[in-house]
């Protein structure tokens, strides 16, 4: 859904009309709220926001598991080495 000119608005104007704004979110809209000619705020129904958030979650869960395949295929092509064995070579190190 994109965003169009009457959805950008003033404080000002959502000040003195919040709850007609709320509606028109809560059917769908999305809202910016300027200030001083700059964005200030978004209004977004509440449901959308829950989405947003999830999406960012699975979007930092599939970062994780991309980084960790990409960790575990250097071990594999002898790129890396896991770390007991790194721990276990300086303990030996030390220990001489």
């Amino acid at each position: 859904m994109g965003i169009s000119a009457s959805d950008i608005i003033p404080l000002s104007h959502a000040r003195a009309n919040f709850s007609e704004l709320a509606e028109e979110v809560k059917a769908g809209a999305e809202k910016i709220v300027t200030k001083n000619g700059e964005s200030f705020i978004a209004l977004i129904d509440s449901d959308r926001l829950d989405y947003y958030h999830q999406l960012e979650r699975a979007r930092i869960h599939l970062l994780l598991i991309d980084a960790a395949s990409k960790g575990l295929d250097d071990v594999a092509a002898g790129r890396l080495k896991d770390a007991r064995s790194v721990i276990q070579a300086i303990k030996r190190r030390r220990s001489v």
